[in-house]
């Protein structure tokens, strides 16, 4: 997939304010400092779309850009909050929950995972949940860039095998570095592919 204009079309505090629309959705989640916004601007090739913060876990609301004028991307706030009060806490659990679970436009969401960790509890209870409500999503293994290939096959191995704990068919997932532009061409095509069956279904 060629990137030809990706435009920001706004910020909304709840699901129901979101853009009225019929395009596909592809959505962006993951722990706070997961390279979330690194990624995104890697994807699009526009290295301001998403504000790559040194603070972690800013994104506070469903940020919404247009790709090629024919599906939107989606950045939400991450899971694993980082230093916000528990009331805050609870409005953005409220307002991820809300959108993944009510947004019929949504065709896939990226989970991302940091692949310099080991698993780590809270990503496989976030996926397990998203499996448990039939939430169609993938996995990004982000920042591969930073650990030897011995070492990202060692964690990414062990975060899949404890994902097979639960799951018969293990979900879609890709490799990434954003630096390197690393796993850019897959994970566009699979956007492509997805939303070729989204509009014939």
């Amino acid at each position: 997939m060629n990137i030809t204009s990706a435009d920001f079309v706004g910020s909304f505090p709840r699901e129901k304010l979101c853009p009225l629309s019929e395009l596909p959705e592809f959505a962006f989640i993951g722990r706070s400092n997961v390279g979330k916004s690194s990624l995104i601007n890697m994807l699009t090739g526009r290295n301001g779309l998403a504000k790559v913060s040194s603070t972690p876990g800013k994104t506070r609301l469903l940020n919404f850009f247009l790709i090629n004028k024919n599906w939107h991307l989606v950045d939400l706030p991450g899971y694993g909050f980082a230093r916000v009060s528990k009331k805050e806490k609870d409005n953005l659990t409220t307002m991820i929950n809300d959108y993944l679970i009510k947004r019929q436009q949504l065709a896939v969401a990226f989970v991302l995972i940091d692949s310099n960790l080991p698993p780590k509890e809270i990503d496989i209870d976030f996926i397990n949940a998203l499996g448990e409500r039939q939430i169609p999503f993938a996995i990004i293994f982000t920042k591969s860039d930073r650990i030897s290939k011995a070492q990202l096959d060692k964690h990414t191995g062990l975060f899949m095998t404890e994902l097979s704990k639960d799951w018969e068919t293990l979900p879609t997932w890709f490799v990434s570095s954003s630096q390197y532009r690393l796993g850019r061409d897959e994970i566009l095509g699979f956007i492509e592919e997805v939303s070729d069956r989204y509009r014939q279904a």
